[in-house]
């Protein structure tokens, strides 16, 4: 994953473990299912509480950006007519933004 430090400060502690994100141990995205054919934008914010949430909220803590899905041509025996096939997802194609929580 390639993370990006937007702002100065402290940043959420966050850990990666196969297709997920866990943010604080309060809030996780299985990342693979929010893949579409156009790139996917997760907005991870704080709300009045200090919860993590997805969607706006009071302050940014972190954006994801999932970048839209990949085809590859695929291998048909018959020339009739060329089909693709959707490319694994691949976590580390994926960014994080990460914002300062001072």
């Amino acid at each position: 994953m390639i993370v990006i430090d937007k702002t100065p400060g402290k940043k959420i502690p966050y850990e990666i473990i196969k297709n997920s994100i866990f943010f604080n141990d309060e809030i996780m995205f299985n990342l693979e299912k929010y893949e579409r054919d156009f790139e996917q934008n997760i907005d991870i914010c704080e709300d009045e509480n200090f919860s993590l949430a997805n969607g706006l909220g009071r302050r940014y803590v972190a954006q994801i950006v999932i970048p839209a899905r990949r085809y590859e041509a695929a291998e048909v025996e018959s020339e009739e007519e060329p089909t693709s096939e959707a490319v694994p997802f691949d976590i580390s194609k994926c960014t994080l933004i990460l914002w300062g929580l001072e």
